[in-house]
């Protein structure tokens, strides 16, 4: 694993952007960009990091970077990649160039995962980075596939009768996995070398891999921007998100908590979760909690670990 001493100083992910405090798809580019190897071009579908780190005439990227749209990200990126090939074929340049899809959760999970389907059953050499912040934040704090169960968003409101969103949270690790691609990775920006060295592996992979990061936005969340690493980490800690790799389609634990954080304390800190600790919702958040641990139990047997 990466050593933060290790970590190069270079910052191809400028300061001055427009994201909030706080943004945890601002830190997850930041860190995923620091395992870059060689010449890297990314690709970067419409949402808040885009809009918020391209406004004309500025720009935070200090690498070649392209805008696309919600729902072909992936189909743009394996155009480049087709593109580079030409070139080189052409004696016009040489050598390798990195390509990453950058997208977030409703531009991965659900508008954008037909081509990103495809990106992966076509076997494209490119690394699919999916920043999940649970929501559509950019447009409004919409529910999204990644949406967990019982979140309050503006088109899954809590109200009286109904706690929240309704059913659970899509399995993109698995979906991806599934195409029998090389390398799928789950991670957390609460563990920073986890991620910088998955993001490092799935660039060295020859074909696709995707990377599906956790990052908190405190906006949606509603959740104090000064938390935002913290329950990156306690999400991890009470088993809502598992941090794991899938490799030639072995899956392996990269960390096991042992005894679960309730998820009462994850839901403290988050105003999205703050009707769940109602008495009226007790039913709701005990099933909640059964299938987190579920879920957990899962992960663990398909990593071959002991399941208590």
């Amino acid at each position: 694993m990466v050593a933060p001493k290790d970590l190069p100083l270079q910052e191809l992910y400028a300061p001055g952007h427009r994201l909030c405090a706080g943004c945890g798809p601002s830190i997850s580019v930041r860190m995923a960009l620091k395992a870059a190897r060689g010449p890297t071009v990314v690709v970067n579908s419409t949402g808040c990091v885009e809009v918020s780190t391209t406004i004309f005439p500025y720009t935070a990227w200090r690498i070649p970077w392209v805008h696309a749209l919600f729902e072909n990200t992936p189909a743009v990126a394996s155009g480049l990649e087709y593109a580079y090939e030409a070139l080189e074929k052409r004696g016009a340049r040489k050598g390798k160039v990195d390509i990453i899809a950058l997208g977030g959760d409703g531009g991965t999970f659900d508008i954008g995962i037909q081509a990103l389907s495809g990106m992966l059953e076509r076997g494209h050499d490119i690394v699919y980075i999916c920043y999940d912040n649970e929501a559509y934040m950019n447009t409004g704090i919409q529910r999204s596939g990644a949406t967990p169960r019982g979140a309050a968003t503006t088109t899954s409101p809590a109200g009286k009768v109904i706690p929240g969103k309704r059913g659970g949270k899509k399995d993109l690790a698995a979906i991806c996995a599934g195409h029998g691609i090389k390398y799928t990775a789950t991670a957390s920006i609460g563990f920073f070398t986890d991620y910088i060295d998955k993001v490092r592996k799935a660039i060295e992979v020859d074909g696709p891999a995707v990377v599906h990061v956790l990052a908190p936005c405190p906006l949606g969340w509603r959740s104090s921007p000064a938390d935002t690493i913290k329950l990156a980490k306690m999400a991890v800690q009470t088993g809502i998100f598992p941090i794991y790799e899938v490799v030639d389609g072995k899956y392996r634990m990269s960390l096991k908590p042992g005894k679960l954080l309730p998820v009462e304390e994850y839901f403290k800190l988050q105003g999205r979760f703050s009707h769940l600790l109602r008495p009226e919702f007790k039913e709701e958040l005990e099933e909640i909690n059964r299938e987190i641990e579920g879920n957990y139990r899962r992960i663990l047997g398909l990593a071959g670990e002991q399941v208590a």
